[in-house]
């Protein structure tokens, strides 16, 4: 009747000093989230609001701003694809790849393309790929995958990435200063930028209106990566899409002080399309590939809200569990409330695989207020852990609720738990009336009980007044 998850499991196991880094990591993007926001707006929460209105007016004509986007890149001079499936995005990105000789290629992060398993699938094919960003950088000579959206190696210390650059040959002494670290990626990534012949990207925001696309970075590794190459390769899920260019006012205040509280990302790049005759430098060659996989599914369920996401971590930063947990206790490279929610929806043939995800969570709603585009995550959890009972999927921690509903419905019975309850506070665990809940009870540490008193002074009260209950 009672189990564990595989959540619960994975942060039993997980090291006090990954936990720890983790912990502290997102504490305090949080903190500083808070007082940015409060700092610079009279009302954050009006701002959210209308965000979610854009990205949601935006998700009900997407069929029609994914057309003027086209037409709007076509018309740059940008060559545009649409790929159904991670298998067609690999596919198209390789054949671009081929007919231009590339071997070689620098790539700025993209949640994208870890999602297609775009970086394994280049390699087997013989193209040397390395990630730019400094954390993918690491999490890729470490062969480990990103544990957040936005801070992939959350969970490694500084001591571990000295020791990773010693062993790959980055640094001849180990060195964990900080800036000492930075110095040595740098002049490493500079090497190859130079020696690149394509860069590929992800987007952040793609304005229909101009085909305008915005890629934000703190590093400028995107940047260095487009500047010497003549072939740029950007990946775009179909729901960056925003209606025009004055709506990135709303976007990229929220996206930088969501993220990392900042009041702007450091470095904002808004691309035109491919190199002109006028300038010195930049790729000749742009193609946009619009990638689905499972999109328009989510697009069609009850949960289409998750698509307004614009990827700024700041529900991971949040949550308990996340926090308790890390990333990779998701099993998907969107981990936290996110990923609860979006990697049941998108993998939609695994759903069995993932139904247990949307049930790691406390219903605090945490998430939705810190949302920037205000999804109500909390609400969707709930859909998806309906649509896992009506599957007759049962998670092995999945507490049966018939029970607790005929103890919430019966005063009498109700009067009676909340009486007995304080001597859960002096009964040893041994001795639960079943095993399953020893178990069950051996894994949680609960909250003393103070129930009763609330209703010993309403009682009271009453009878004062010369009324009985």
């Amino acid at each position: 009747m009672f189990g564990t998850q595989l959540i619960d499991e994975y942060a039993r196991h997980i090291s006090d000093e990954k936990q720890a880094s983790v912990l502290n990591g997102s504490s305090a993007g949080t903190e500083k989230r808070y007082q940015v926001l409060y700092r610079d707006y009279a009302d954050p929460d009006a701002l959210r609001r209308l965000a979610g209105t854009i990205k949601d007016h935006t998700l009900h004509h997407l069929g029609d701003y994914l057309a003027k986007a086209e037409q709007a890149l076509l018309q740059r001079g940008a060559q545009v694809h649409f790929a159904a499936t991670d298998a067609d995005a690999r596919d198209t990105i390789l054949t671009i790849l081929r007919q231009h000789q590339v071997t070689r290629l620098t790539k700025s992060k993209s949640m994208a393309a870890e999602e297609i398993h775009l970086n394994p699938f280049l390699i087997e094919n013989g193209i040397e790929c390395l990630e730019s960003d400094l954390g993918e950088f690491i999490i890729q000579l470490d062969n480990d995958i990103p544990s957040h959206i936005v801070k992939p190696i959350i969970h490694k210390n500084r001591r571990e990435i000295a020791t990773t650059f010693l062993r790959e040959g980055i640094a001849t002494d180990y060195n964990d200063d900080p800036e000492t670290i930075t110095r040595r990626a740098r002049v490493f990534l500079r090497r190859k930028y130079l020696a690149a012949q394509a860069c590929i990207t992800g987007v952040n925001f793609l304005c229909a209106d101009t085909g305008r696309m915005v890629i934000v970075t703190n590093e400028g590794n995107s940047r260095f990566g487009m500047a010497p190459v003549p072939l740029h390769i950007a990946l775009v899920g179909i729901e960056k899409l925003i209606p025009g260019e004055p709506d990135l006012a709303v976007f990229l205040n929220l996206l930088g002080r969501s993220a990392t509280a900042q009041q702007l990302t450091v470095y904002t790049e808004f691309i035109n399309g491919p190199r002109a005759a006028t300038q010195p430098d930049g790729p000749a060659h742009l193609h946009v590939v619009f990638l689905d996989n499972g999109r328009t599914n989510v697009l069609a369920s009850k949960c289409r809200e998750i698509l307004r996401c614009i990827r700024c971590g700041a529900c991971q930063n949040i949550c308990p569990i996340y926090r308790q947990a890390s990333g990779h206790a998701y099993r998907s490279p969107y981990g936290g409330p996110i990923g609860a929610v979006l990697s049941p929806l998108l993998f939609g043939d695994r759903f069995p695989e993932f139904a247990d995800l949307p049930k790691a969570s406390t219903l605090c709603g945490a998430c939705n207020e810190v949302c920037p585009v205000n999804i109500p995550i909390p609400d969707l959890l709930l859909r998806l852990r309906d649509k896992a009972k009506r599957a007759a999927i049962h998670s092995p921690a999945a507490i049966p609720m018939a029970p607790f509903a005929t103890l919430a419905t019966s005063p009498t019975l109700w009067r009676a738990a909340m009486t007995m309850s304080k001597a859960m506070n002096f009964l040893p665990i041994q001795v639960a009336p079943i095993k399953p809940l020893q178990d069950w009870l051996g894994q949680r540490s609960l909250p003393p009980s103070t129930g009763g008193d609330f209703r010993k002074w309403m009682k009271a009260r009453h009878k004062a007044k010369g009324h009985e209950l």
